[in-house]
């Protein structure tokens, strides 16, 4: 073979890589998308919480419903996480909001813990597993058991750190409010989690396709 011969040869390029990187820098662009979902998943957590006020019966009932309607907005923000570390920032945004309006520590621990696991249940899909976004918004839903945790340590203490709601309101909390209950709604919040990462998805089929969520 000549030297004219290589040379024509064809020289073959890699292709440019389309997979998510995982790179840990954030860009003013993710730094949004963080903020603003997280503002908005508790802005409609707070919305559905605040229902509870009519009585404790109706916030055992009602609470559940707040993981289908948030998943819409969580679903969407999982839509823009191109790299690892998005996920996790969200949770910590959404835990110190949820302080700030009086949860308890420990509901602040659990949320973020849940955040890091269900960066790492994301990044197993490779941040493009449609169903790896489905079970990260579950894992994450998790926390809905926090804010009770007070609750399961001493019963009798939460409820009085809670009596300025009225004592009326306080002795319906009381007949209402148990333990079991308390396991049911919360498994109930996870599976209704889950309903709302498949509702999210089903609603921002378009939004998935354009992100390569598949």
């Amino acid at each position: 073979m000549t030297d004219e011969s290589v040379s024509a040869a064809p020289t073959s390029v890699p292709a440019p890589s389309t997979e998510p990187g995982f790179s840990l820098r954030f860009s003013a662009r993710d730094l949004l998308s963080v903020a603003i979902f997280a503002v908005i998943y508790f802005v409609i957590v707070f919305a559905v919480a605040m229902v509870g006020i009519i009585s404790p019966l109706v916030m055992l009932l009602t609470l559940p419903l707040a993981p289908i309607v948030a998943g819409i907005p969580y679903m969407l923000f999982l839509t823009r996480v191109k790299h690892a570390g998005m996920v996790t920032l969200f949770g910590v945004v959404v835990a110190l909001l949820l302080f700030m309006m009086g949860h308890p520590w420990q509901s602040t621990v659990v949320t973020i813990v849940l955040s890091v696991i269900a960066e790492f249940v994301l990044a197993a899909g490779r941040y493009q597993s449609k169903w790896a976004a489905i079970w990260a918004y579950s894992v994450f839903s998790v926390w809905f058991i926090g804010p009770w945790i007070p609750f399961f340590i001493d019963p009798v203490a939460y409820v009085n750190q809670n009596s300025s709601m009225g004592e009326q309101y306080m002795q319906e909390f009381a007949a209402v409010v148990t333990v079991p209950a308390i396991l049911v709604m919360v498994a109930v919040s996870v599976i209704c989690g889950f309903l709302g990462a498949l509702l999210g998805t089903a609603l921002l089929r378009k939004h998935f396709r354009r992100a390569g969520l598949a």
